[in-house]
């Protein structure tokens, strides 16, 4: 029922509020089309958002194929109160920053010469011939700013029927870039789509490939990927699983997804639990990951962070019973719930009637407020400074381990001991 409701919503959100009817992208579209005849076709969508569009889905960027080339469409904008970038101005390719959206123009083309990671460009004003360089069927269905879909490689009946499928030769198509690999997997974890012969053989030719592919680029795939609810039923499929693994050796525990998937209805899954569910372990695994991908210092410490209060969490007993409300005033309620799945997760031992008794007392804990300030301190004769920095951390943490009690004669101690 919550999802026939959920598909109902879509539908009516998809055909009452269609993105393409934006009064800011309306602006856009026809200042790319003055100077112009009216039947000439300068710029239509593409891609994720037309394919979002269709399925009902939420729409973030937006790509649009035009005519025009890069130098033309920042003659068009530059007096404007848009901010344009130069993100591939060599690929013929410009950003237009929005108060809403953020927009990737770019020049129609064909690839005239590829090298698996890279490709040399001829721009042309070709609308079919653009979408044969594209990866995917369904990544090629084109939409002017009126709703009219032109679609020459008949994107729309495959995804209708969650058919993710190459454009022409999948080893052509891959061959160009082998990224395509990895992009296949996430869109066929996206729509649970078939393989089809000719595109599986193609994969396995050409996995060597990836090893030539930028570390940057593979990351931000895998990130993409590991946002999606349906990897977490990667187990099911057992084709996905194994090319999953070649490609990402380092993800040793993939059989752990299955316990996450139990976790859905208590908690949101995110993106960072469920890397550390595939990599954390007492040899450090995530360390070598970290170092491999050369991932951001927020990912790197976040992981580090999961895999030492995990490792303290398993040393100590009382972590989710007379500790409890310490770690959680320490490291706040949503990490200590974090460390709550990471557990249940990583540990064979840790049953699912134990998660859920104390992610129950996480929720129900109140987070305490420390009742001293350093306002206080200086009204009774510190000075603002060091001194008074490291006798506030003094108190704090003899309020912490005396269970949150601290009596005002006890704090006048310690601040007369430093002050001495």
């Amino acid at each position: 029922m919550l999802n026939l409701r959920f598909n109902f919503i879509k539908i009516i959100k998809k055909n009452l509020f269609p993105f393409y009817k934006n009064k800011e992208l309306k602006l856009i579209f026809k200042k790319l089309h003055q100077g112009h005849q009216k039947k000439t076709v300068v710029a239509r969508f593409v891609g994720g958002c037309v394919r979002k569009h269709i399925v009902g889905d939420n729409i973030d960027d937006i790509d649009v194929a035009t005519i025009l080339t890069t130098d033309e469409i920042k003659k068009i904008f530059q007096d404007t109160n848009f901010k344009i970038i130069e993100t591939g101005v060599d690929h013929g390719t410009v950003t237009l920053l929005t108060k809403k959206f953020k927009i990737e123009f770019t020049t129609l083309r064909r690839d005239v010469r590829t090298d698996g990671r890279h490709a040399k460009v001829e721009y042309i004003n070709d609308w079919k011939i653009d979408s044969e360089r594209r990866d995917f069927t369904i990544n090629a269905i084109y939409l002017d700013i009126n709703g009219k879909i032109f679609d020459p490689q008949m994107g729309t009946t495959d995804l209708k029927n969650n058919n993710v499928k190459f454009i022409g030769d999948p080893q052509k198509r891959i061959e160009e870039d082998y990224l395509r690999i990895v992009r296949f997997i996430r869109f066929k974890i996206m729509y649970n789509s078939k393989v089809e012969p000719t595109t599986n053989n193609a994969i396995k030719l050409n996995l060597d490939g990836i090893k030539n592919i930028s570390k940057e680029r593979i990351l931000s795939e895998l990130f993409k990927i590991l946002d999606l609810k349906n990897f977490l039923s990667l187990n099911n499929d057992k084709y996905l699983k194994d090319i999953f693994s070649l490609i990402f050796p380092e993800f040793l525990y993939i059989d752990r997804l299955e316990k996450l998937k139990k976790l859905l209805s208590y908690s949101k899954i995110n993106q960072n639990i469920v890397l550390a569910t595939l990599l954390i372990d007492e040899k450090n695994n995530h360390e070598y990951f970290s170092h491999k991908y050369n991932v951001s210092n927020k990912v790197k410490e976040d992981l580090n962070l999961f895999a030492i209060n995990l490792k303290f969490l398993k040393e100590n007993k009382n972590f989710f019973t007379k500790d409890l409300e310490k770690n959680i005033y320490l490291n706040g309620k949503d990490h200590v719930i974090t460390l709550n799945i990471l557990n249940y997760a990583t540990n064979n031992k840790y049953k699912l009637s134990s998660f859920y008794d104390n992610f129950r007392k996480i929720l129900q804990t109140k987070i305490r407020k420390f009742p001293i300030s350093g306002k206080y301190l200086m009204q009774h004769g510190l000075q603002e400074g060091l001194v008074l920095g490291k006798v506030l951390k003094n108190v704090e943490k003899e309020w912490i381990e005396n269970k949150f009690e601290i009596s005002n004669k006890r704090v006048l101690e310690i601040i007369k001991k430093n002050t001495n």
